[in-house]
Formats: C-alpha cells, structure tokens, sequence
C-alpha cells in the first residue's frame, strides 16, 4: 500500500488556501466560463498530488498556471477528437443521424484519456507532429513548415511518436 506524504499533503493544502482564488480568477479570464474554471481549478489541484517535486516548488502559480495549460490543452484536444469522432458518426449514419449511447461516449472518453496518457510521455515536438499529422491530417511539408523543420525530421518524429505508443500498448496492454 503507498505510503502517505503527509508534508506534500500540508504543502497542497496551503498551496489550495493561498492561490486557489487567484488560479480560479485567471482560469475565468482563459475560459470565460465560471463553470469549467472551477473545474479546471480543481482538476489542476487533483493533477498535484500525483507531481513528486511539490516539496520543491518556489513559484507555485507558475507551476499551477504550468498544470493549468496543460490541463487545458488536453481538454482542447479531447473536445477536438469528440468533434472529429461525431462528425464521422454522423457521416456513416447518412440521413439517420443517431447519437451515440452513453456507453459509446464513456468508451470514447476513456479512450480518448489513454492516448492523451501515451502522448504525455513524448517530446513535445514528437507529439504535436504526430497530432499534427493523425488528429489535423496534415501532410508531412505542411507540419516541417509549421515547425520550421525539415520533412525528414517530420518522418521522424512521427515515427517516434507511433513507436512509443506501440510500446506502451505492448507493455500495459491497452
């Protein structure tokens, strides 16, 4: 059984008392909705207890704007894939336009919240050619010219990108 850290648990706690209000004021600006900020704020705390180097932090709204972004971006690609799978859906349904059961989206969900988990391992360059590439369906030139890199070096991060998953599916079995 883990054991509990209870200092970085005192550390959370006072970090949550001192900046919670001031994350949730500056999520609220990004987001424009008061509602998914509170989420994002306490999603943004949830994500720290797991972050071994609390103990260390000196400027914890860089590292709560930090875990923020990140949190956003995630979210932002998640709704994209959402978006994307529907409009599929939609398209293979022809004139029938049926939703899909709530099964179906919690398995899309939980689908969508391994890959973004298999993605976080990569370099950051590696992950947005890959996404670049598989979720915008961007060609390879077209990525190079965005990143200002050569195609070559497009191939290669892509090739990462798709080996490391495949590594990841093989060892953990998803």
């Amino acid at each position: 059984m883990p054991t509990v850290d209870t200092d970085a648990h005192r550390i959370l706690d006072a970090m949550y008392i001192d900046h919670h209000g001031w994350l949730l004021n500056w999520l609220c600006k990004k987001l424009r909705c008061p509602h998914q900020a509170a989420d994002m704020a306490q999603d943004t705390f949830v994500r720290l207890f797991s972050f071994s180097g609390v103990r260390n932090v000196e400027e914890p709204r860089a590292l709560l704007v930090t875990t923020a972004s990140r949190l956003m971006i995630d979210a932002a690609r998640r709704r994209k894939i959402e978006q994307a799978y529907l409009e599929t859906h939609a398209f293979h349904q022809g004139e029938v336009m049926a939703a899909p059961s709530a099964e179906e989206l919690a398995l899309i969900s939980e689908t969508l919240i391994v890959i973004a988990r298999m993605l976080e391992g990569l370099p950051r360059i590696c992950r947005e050619a890959f996404l670049m590439n598989r979720l915008d369906g961007m060609k390879h030139g077209e990525i190079a010219n965005r990143l200002d890199v050569s195609k070559s070096s497009i191939k290669k991060y892509i090739a990462t990108a798709m080996l490391h998953c495949h590594r990841i599916v093989q060892t953990e079995g998803h």
